[in-house]
C-alpha cells in the first residue's frame, strides 16, 4: 500500500511532535512511530530544559558553559542560535499548556517566575522543569495537540525500514549534469500485519531518537536502536562524531531495575557521590566536584569501581530535609522506594550507563542533511551544539529550537519543489524471501553486539579493544546481512541490523580519533590534541553506482 503525504515524520519524541504541529498548518503530516506514541526518550527525561530565565543568568554564560562542556568541538554559531532561541520555545510550550514548576516566591503573582534547577556543568540555575518528570509533561501535552489536529495522522507500531531516495538526470539544454539524490519518503513496516507500506512524502524528517541499546547497560528504552542514523547512512547521508557517546554517571544499580536513571538534578540539589565507605571522591577529579560535567563524573566513577572492585558507588541526598527531597523528586522518591531504597534516609547505589548520542546525522542550522528533502533533528542529528560532550538538559532545548527552524525551512522547501523532482517510489520488493525460523540467531547477535560495545567501546577505550570490537562486529554484520536479504523483514531483524550498523560507525569514528577529548577517552592517547584533532569525525558510505 502507498501512503502519500506532504510531510513524513519518523519519531514521536519532542522533536518530531513539535515539528509535526508546526508544519501541519501548511500540509498533511504522517507521523510514524515504532511503538506507542508515548514511547520515546523524551517521556523519560527527568531533569528539564536548559534555558536562560534567571536574573543572575545570561545568554553569554549559557553559551560559555556549553562550549566548555563540548571540549572544543561545538559550533559556536549553533550554540548561540540554540541558547538564544530557547526562551521563546519554552514560552510556546507554556501557551500550549505545559505546566512547569513556578518559584515559591512568585506563586499567585500576576506574572509568576519559573523555578530553576541547577545541574552539572552549569554555572547558574537555569533548568526549567516540571517536578522530576519534565519529559512526560512535555510529551503528554504535545501528543494531545497532535491527536487534535486534523492534518496529522499517527501511525503507531509502524517501523521505518529504509529511506527512499531517487537519482535523477537533470538536463539543461544539451548538457546533462551529474545525478542528484533526493528523499521521497520511506518504506515502513506495519507490525500488526507484518507488511511493508510505501510512504511517499514531499519532505521527510528523521526524529527517531538515539542508540543507547547499542550498549548492554543504558538509561534508554528498548526503542533506542539508532534507526535514524543507520537508515541515513545507508541512504548516503553524512554522519559525524559518533565516537562521542555520553554515559550518564548515575543510573540505579539494582537487580530488578531496568533503565532507571537518577536525574543529574539530584546533584544540583546537593547530592554527593560517595564510595562504599561513605568517602567523597569527586574532589580528586575536578574543581567542580559533584557538579562536574558528565564525562568527568562518569570516568571518575568508572575509575573508582575499577580500583575498589565494588559493584556501585552511591549518590547521597539523605542529608537534605526529607520534605524537600520528596517535593522536588516525587517520581524518583517513589520509584526508588519500590526497589527498597528510601532516598531521604540512605544513599542510592548508582553506576554509569549509555545515555545520549552526541553525534549523528550531520545537518546544517536548519536541520537539513546532505540529501535533499531529508531533515534530521533531535538526538538522531549532529547539529554542532554538543561537540564532544553534551551539557546537561541542552538536548530538549536543541530539539525545540531545531524543530522550529526545520519546520519553517521545510514548509518553504515543499512549496518550491520542482515538478521534475517528484517521484513515484517503487513498491517494496520481497520476491524470493521467506519467513525466518532462525530469528533466535539474530537475537544472539544483538546480545553479542551490546556486550562487545560495553566491554570494548565504553567509557575508557584502547586501540586494542577497538580493533577487537571492529572484527567481531564485522562478522556479525555479515551474518545479519545474510538474514536480511533472505527473509521477510520483521522488527526482530530490522533493529539488530540498525544496531550493528551504528556499532560499526561508532567503532570507526573511535579508531580514527587519536586523542582523548570529551566523551572519547583512549588510554593510548590520554591527552587532548588541538593541533591535529580539533575537527569533526565525518563518515559517508562509499557511492556504489
Amino acid at each position: 500500500m502507498e501512503i502519500k503525504t506532504d510531510f513524513l515524520v519518523i519519531g514521536s519524541g519532542v522533536a518530531g511532535l513539535t515539528f509535526a504541529l508546526k508544519v501541519a498548518e501548511h500540509g498533511t503530516v504522517a507521523l510514524v512511530t515504532k511503538k506507542g506514541i508515548m514511547d520515546s526518550n523524551t517521556a523519560r527525561a527527568q531533569g528539564g530544559i536548559a534555558s536562560v530565565f534567571g536574573q543572575l543568568d545570561s545568554f553569554d554564560l549559557h553559551i560559555e558553559d556549553t562550549l566548555a562542556s563540548g571540549d572544543g568541538l561545538c559550533n559556536r554559531e549553533v550554540v548561540e542560535m540554540v541558547v538564544k532561541g530557547g526562551p521563546a520555545r519554552i514560552r510556546e510550550l507554556i501557551d500550549l499548556g505545559v505546566q512547569f514548576n513556578l518559584s515559591k516566591e512568585s506563586r499567585g503573582q500576576a506574572e509568576p517566575s519559573l523555578d530553576l534547577g541547577q545541574e552539572g556543568g552549569h554555572s547558574r540555575k537555569r533548568i526549567v522543569h516540571a517536578n522530576d518528570m519534565t519529559g512526560l509533561e512535555l510529551e503528554t501535552v504535545l501528543v494531545n495537540h497532535v491527536y487534535a489536529h486534523d492534518n496529522i495522522k499517527v501511525f503507531e507500531n509502524h517501523m521505518a525500514v529504509d529511506l527512499i531516495t531517487v537519482s535523477t538526470r537533470m538536463k539543461r539544454g544539451m548538457v546533462t549534469t551529474t545525478h542528484e539524490d533526493f528523499c521521497c519518503g520511506a518504506y515502513v513496516l506495519a507490525a500488526e500485519t507484518n507488511t511493508v507500506h510505501t510512504f511517499n512524502a514531499g519532505i521527510t524528517l528523521l526524529a527517531a531518537g538515539g542508540a543507547g541499546k547499542v550498549y548492554l547497560y543504558t538509561s534508554n528504552p528498548d526503542i533506542a536502536t539508532g534507526d535514524g542514523i543507520a537508515m541515513s547512512y545507508r541512504a548516503g547521508a553524512t554522519v559525524a562524531n559518533l565516537e562521542f557517546v555520553q554515559f550518564h554517571p548515575t543510573c540505579l544499580y539494582h537487580p530488578d531495575a531496568k533503565n532507571f536513571l537518577i536525574s543529574e538534578a539530584v546533584r544540583g540539589e546537593g547530592g554527593i557521590l560517595v564510595d562504599t565507605a561513605g568517602r567523597r571522591f569527586m574532589e580528586a577529579y575536578d574543581p567542580q566536584k559533584d557538579l562536574a560535567c558528565r564525562d568527568v563524573v562518569a570516568r571518575a566513577i568508572d575509575t573508582e569501581l575499577k580500583k575498589s572492585g565494588d559493584d556501585s558507588v552511591f549518590l547521597d541526598i539523605s542529608h537534605q530535609p526529607a520534605d524537600l527531597v520528596k517535593t522536588r523528586f516525587p517520581n524518583l522518591y517513589g520509584q526508588c522506594l519500590k526497589f527498597g531504597v528510601d532516598i531521604t534516609t540512605e544513599p542510592i547505589p548508582v553506576v554509569p550507563a549509555a545515555h545520549y548520542m552526541c553525534g549523528g546525522v550531520a545537518t546544517d542550522m536548519l536541520g537539513r542533511t546532505d540529501i535533499r528533502r531529508l531533515y534530521a533533528i533531535g538526538e538522531t542529528a549532529c547539529t554542532g551544539l554538543h561537540g564532544a560532550n553534551r551539557l546537561a538538559s541542552n538536548s530538549l532545548c536543541e530539539a525545540l529550537v531545531y524543530a522550529d527552524a526545520a519546520a519553517k525551512q521545510a514548509v518553504a522547501d515543499l512549496k518550491s519543489i520542482d515538478a521534475g523532482l517528484t517521484a513515484a517510489p517503487s513498491p517494496w520488493d520481497e520476491v524470493g524471501t521467506s519467513d525466518s525460523d532462525e530469528l533466535i540467531m539474530v537475537s544472539h547477535n544483538w546480545d553479542e553486539i551490546r556486550r562487545c560495545m560495553w566491554n570494548y567501546v565504553g567509557i575508557v577505550r584502547s586501540d586494542k579493544r577497538l580493533a577487537r570490537a571492529r572484527r567481531r562486529i564485522e562478522n556479525i554484520q555479515s551474518e545479519i546481512d545474510e538474514y536480511y536479504w533472505g527473509f521477510r523483514v520483521a522488527p526482530d531483524l530490522i533493529e539488530p541490523r540498525n544496531i550493528a550498523m551504528v556499532a560499526e560507525l561508532i567503532v570507526k569514528c573511535a579508531l580514527h580519533r587519536k586523542e582523548s577529548r570529551g566523551l572519547h577517552y583512549n588510554i593510548k592517547y590520554p591527552q587532548r590534541d588541538d593541533r591535529r584533532w580539533l575537527k569533526d569525525t565525518v563518515l559517508r558510505r562509499p557511492f556504489v553506482g
